[in-house]
């Protein structure tokens, strides 16, 4: 299997080729049980866990579960009105469980099962099938390696996460039945394609040479994209533009957001796959482009609306984060501050000016600040990665212009794959369980409507 040489580097990008490679770790460790080898051949082949790695993996993975419960349920929570809290926490709560037993069906198997497919990864891991604890992942670093589970669960929450962020587009206003069969068709054939896509050593943008660090095509643009074709076809919340549909509380949209920053450690850090120093650099640049973004963010506001707001400091926040979750352990610090405070900058104008302009109702700006975070992000990387701007550099004979088209390539791919995908599923929900409630359900509100029980008793 042959890899980019960039992967062979001291700072390599992280998930691409051990994602690849961790599909393979059980066919790697009974190849070498059915067949010994010479000596030397031997020696080379043995591999080793470290129990450092192992640890900080599984810390990782419960970092970005904490991402997303309680995390974002909280931020979005506190985005929306009173009368639909609820609704938005049992949705991300039930997202979770769903993709989680799709997952260890399917999941890991359409993403990431052994297929030479440039789509997606075939039936050979089905239900798990040949993953033991003895079973292997590789990590980075040569004949090292962690438990395949452990690889597994870490997937998991990138595979749970992403259409819990879908949800904010279409918050307040879409039955509880649509959302989960959406969910399920949505991670089938929009997430996990494009996942294998683009880490998985056969994928088509992987073999591109496309850098995603830790998610901006198949996390953010993916969410993005999804959301904005889903705000669209379901339409506008009863009485937008008319009622006041202001956040109920920004104390717990702040809390929401302060843990969705904790658990981006697990998310960007945790995405080198083993504890090293690739895996610092990923640190600090979700520090530095996440205080560059804030602060774009509120001097922007200040200057535009005359006040900066806690609203506006959580949003750049979030923007920062997901600008730098491609380029996490590829570029210099200081380069993340750019990088975080551009695309702070380039959605602030999305969710000021281009959401309004044109009309359609993003609930709590998911296409504004992950669909648009995300494209900086993912394009941004092929610029600051350079080593002339503090980056780690390119593959052999690949200039920056080569990289960046390459970016935009999967940039691209990603939107029309995800695009079509999501408006054609839909469609299939509107039409089997439909995906409004009724005016009046609405109104009311999707907490007593939709699950019987109340946020807050007077």
């Amino acid at each position: 299997m042959k890899f980019p040489s960039i992967l062979k580097t001291a700072a390599r990008p992280a998930l691409a080729a051990t994602l690849a490679l961790g599909a393979l770790g059980t066919t790697m460790a009974f190849a070498q049980d059915a067949a010994p080898a010479a000596p030397d051949a031997a020696a080379a082949a043995v591999t080793t866990i470290d129990k450092g790695d192992v640890a900080w993996m599984m810390v990782s993975t419960i970092l970005v579960l904490f991402m997303m419960l309680p995390g974002l349920a909280l931020f979005y929570g506190g985005l929306v009105r009173a009368k639909n809290m609820l609704s938005v926490l049992m949705q991300c709560t039930v997202i979770f469980a769903l993709v989680c037993v799709i997952w260890v069906v399917y999941g890991y198997s359409f993403a990431f099962g052994g297929s030479t497919s440039p789509y997606w990864g075939g039936l050979g891991k089905l239900f798990l099938s040949g993953v033991t604890p003895e079973s292997e992942a590789a990590t980075f670093s040569d004949g090292v390696m962690i438990p395949e589970f452990v690889f597994i669960c870490f997937q998991m929450t990138f595979a749970c996460i992403t259409p819990a962020l879908i949800v904010g587009a279409f918050a307040e206003r879409i039955k509880f039945s649509a959302v989960l069969l959406f969910t399920a068709l949505w991670v089938t054939f929009v997430y996990f394609p494009v996942a294998h896509m683009v880490w998985d050593a056969n994928g088509l943008i992987f073999n591109w040479g496309a850098l995603d660090f830790a998610g901006g095509t198949v996390v953010h643009i993916n969410a993005g994209i999804a959301a904005l074709v889903g705000s669209i076809m379901i339409g506008k919340r009863t009485g937008y533009g008319k009622d006041n549909m202001a956040p109920h509380s920004m104390t717990l949209t702040m809390v929401g957001a302060s843990i969705l920053f904790v658990g981006w450690f697990g998310f960007n850090a945790g995405s080198n796959l083993e504890a090293n120093g690739a895996t610092t650099l990923a640190m600090i640049n979700t520090f530095t482009a996440t205080a560059g973004a804030i602060l774009a963010w509120v001097i922007i506001e200040s200057v535009a609306r005359g006040k900066a707001s806690m609203l506006g400091a959580a949003s750049g926040m979030i923007a920062g984060l997901v600008a730098v979750t491609p380029a996490a352990g590829l570029i210099g610090p200081v380069g993340a501050i750019f990088l975080g405070a551009l695309a702070s900058a380039v959605c602030y104008f999305f969710v000021a000016v281009v959401k309004l302009k044109f009309g359609y109702d993003d609930s709590l700006d998911v296409f504004g600040i992950h669909g648009i975070g995300g494209i900086i992000g993912a394009i941004g990387t092929g610029i600051f990665a350079s080593t002339s701007l503090g980056g780690i550099g390119y593959a052999d004979d690949i200039t920056m212009g080569a990289q960046v088209w390459i970016q935009i390539k999967a940039v691209l791919v990603t939107i029309v794959w995800c695009g079509i995908g999501s408006a054609i599923f839909y469609k299939i929900t509107d039409v089997i369980v439909g995906l409004r409630p009724t005016v009046e359900e609405e109104r009311q509100g999707l907490d007593l409507t939709s699950h019987g029980e109340v946020a807050y008793h007077s």
